[in-house]
């Protein structure tokens, strides 16, 4: 599945039983483009445990085979495969490391909006430097940790270099953090790019990280409480603030249905 370029590989954990400690190494076989099948990430959908608020659980695994706390493109893309399966209604509750996230999948239009963590952590105006210049820069967790920078223009950003430079910068250890470089270009629309820790490159689209970006621009002055966010693979996500609450609404698309043999990838079970 794919939600705006972020794409994942899904696996219905409920009969297969790939047991957590294993779940890394499959990520690490499944994930390498051209080499294997290729993503972002690898989620195992399993049931709840008993007396859980939430419907079913997901172990999510980025491509480096590091384990993630939540991710809302991910997030949206498992509201709608949960409902297809039918592991839950199309409102229902997703059990994740960051905690329980209301989800809402619309089969009609095959969007998906999800209630994200509430943001914490807010610092703005932090100074780092960084190959002897310094920057200005802003974090916030929302589900993982994220930094913004703002930009007038973020097309000619180098996002790969500075990205992994401030990812691994010595203010943010020992988790490190994503990167997003913003662009205002009006009171409801926003342009970002996002080099994503775990993946170790920019990616198409980060919920987490447009949601982080809207809150940033919302606490600096710079826009409302809903705006647009215009992804690098130009698709939109919607973010919108609700005292206190944030929510992300965007597409959710089905790439395909395969099956794989674990052997062939040099797994077993």
């Amino acid at each position: 599945m794919q939600g705006c370029g972020n794409d994942f590989v899904f696996i219905d954990n409920r009969e297969l039983g790939v047991p957590v400690s294993a779940m890394a190494d499959w990520a690490c076989a499944i994930c390498p483009r051209a080499f294997r099948v290729g993503a972002d990430g690898a989620i195992f959908l399993e049931n709840a445990p008993e007396g859980s608020e939430a419907d079913y659980i997901w172990h999510f695994y980025n491509a480096d085979g590091s384990r993630a706390e939540m991710c809302g493109n991910a997030s949206r893309c498992a509201a709608r495969l949960a409902a297809r399966i039918g592991l839950a209604p199309a409102q229902h509750v997703l059990g994740t490391d960051a905690g329980p996230i209301k989800a809402e999948a619309d089969e009609l239009t095959g969007r998906a909006k999800v209630q994200l963590t509430p943001p914490k952590n807010l610092e703005l105006g932090i100074t780092i430097t960084v190959d002897g210049k310094e920057y200005e820069v802003h974090h916030v967790d929302t589900g993982v940790p994220h930094t913004v920078l703002l930009f007038d223009d973020v097309s000619s950003v180098d996002v790969a270099g500075l990205g992994r430079a401030i990812r691994f910068h010595e203010r943010f250890a020992p988790a490190g953090t994503n990167v997003n470089f913003l662009q205002v270009t009006s009171p409801e629309r926003l342009e970002l790019r996002t080099y994503e820790r775990g993946v170790e490159a920019e990616t198409l689209a980060c919920g987490t990280g447009a949601a982080a970006s809207a809150v940033i621009a919302n606490a600096l002055g710079r826009t409302g409480d809903t705006a647009e966010v215009c992804t690098t693979g130009k698709e939109i996500l919607t973010i919108s603030l609700e005292n206190g609450d944030v929510f992300l609404e965007g597409a959710a698309s089905f790439v395909y249905r395969g099956e794989f043999d674990p052997k062939d990838l040099g797994l077993s079970l």
